[in-house]
C-alpha cells in the first residue's frame, strides 16, 4: 500500500477513542523501511531545510533539529495533508466540551490559509536527530495565536537496534495532583499522535482542562532521529 492507502487503512475510530482517554494514540507502520531511510539520509541536504536548531544553545535538551522549508518533501507532505481531516472532528469536540469558542477547518488547506491570514507562514514540520547524551525537555509546540491542538511523530530509527534510551514521555498536568508521566517507546515507523497542549478531561462537575506537555528522555547509545509533524504553521 501507498502512503495514502496505509492512512486510510489505519483504525482512525481507535484513535479517536484513544485521544479522548488518554491524549495520545500510536498508528503502526505508517511509513515504511525505506521511507524512514530517505527521511533519515536526507537529514544532511540542507537544501530542504529553512533553519537548523541546536538545541544546547536554547536550553531546549541536547541535539538537533531542522525545520522543512516549503514546498515539503512528498511523504511530509502526504502525512500532514492526509492525517489532519481524521483528527480535526476530534480537535473540534475539544473546543465544544471545554466550551472554547474555536473550530478548525476540515482540510489542511484551510488551516494553513488561516495561519497565513494571521502572519503565520513558516512550515514548522521538522526532522529531529538525537546522538548519545541527547535528550529533549519538556515543552508545548504552539508557535502562534493559530494552533492545532494536536501534532504527530514518526519514529525513524528503531528502539534497541538504532538507538538505545530515547523513550518518548509525556506529562499530564492535573489541577491539583501531582503530574503523570507517560513513557513511550513506538517502532520504526511508527506514528505517535498526542496532544499539543491539553485535553479534555471529564470530571464530576463536567470537563475539565488538563494540559500535556512532551520530550524525549535521554538516548544512551546509538542515534535517534524522528519526523515531526505540526499542521499549523507559526509566525
Amino acid at each position: 500500500m501507498d502512503i495514502k492507502q496505509r492512512i486510510e487503512a489505519a483504525h482512525w475510530a481507535e484513535v479517536t477513542e484513544s485521544m479522548n482517554e488518554r491524549g495520545y494514540a500510536c498508528i503502526p507502520k505508517i511509513l515504511l523501511t525505506e521511507e524512514c531511510n530517505s527521511l533519515i539520509a536526507s537529514y544532511a541536504d540542507d537544501s530542504l531545510y529553512r533553519k537548523t536548531i541546536t538545541m544546547e544553545k536554547h536550553g531546549y535538551g541536547r541535539g538537533q533539529y531542522k525545520y522543512y522549508n516549503y514546498p515539503l518533501p512528498g511523504i511530509v507532505q502526504q502525512l500532514r495533508e492526509m492525517v489532519y481531516p481524521h483528527i480535526a472532528p476530534v480537535g473540534n469536540n475539544w473546543m465544544d466540551v471545554l466550551k472554547i469558542e474555536k473550530q478548525f477547518p476540515a482540510a489542511l488547506n484551510d488551516l494553513t490559509t488561516l495561519c497565513h491570514e494571521h502572519s503565520q507562514n513558516r512550515p514548522t514540520p521538522l526532522i529531529l536527530k538525537y546522538a548519545q547524551g541527547g535528550y529533549n525537555a519538556l515543552h508545548q509546540d504552539l508557535y502562534g495565536e493559530i494552533f492545532f491542538p494536536m501534532q504527530a511523530v514518526v519514529f525513524l530509527s528503531e528502539a534497541g537496534k538504532d538507538y538505545h534510551g530515547g523513550e518518548f514521555v509525556l506529562v499530564e498536568q492535573r489541577p491539583r495532583m501531582q503530574s503523570k508521566p507517560i513513557v513511550l517507546k513506538p517502532g520504526k515507523g511508527d506514528m505517535l499522535i498526542f496532544t499539543t497542549n491539553f485535553r479534555p478531561v471529564m470530571g464530576s462537575r463536567g470537563y475539565y482542562r488538563v494540559n500535556m506537555r512532551h520530550g524525549v528522555s535521554e538516548v544512551i547509545a546509538g542515534n535517534r532521529h524522528t519526523l515531526g509533524i505540526i499542521f499549523h504553521d507559526a509566525a
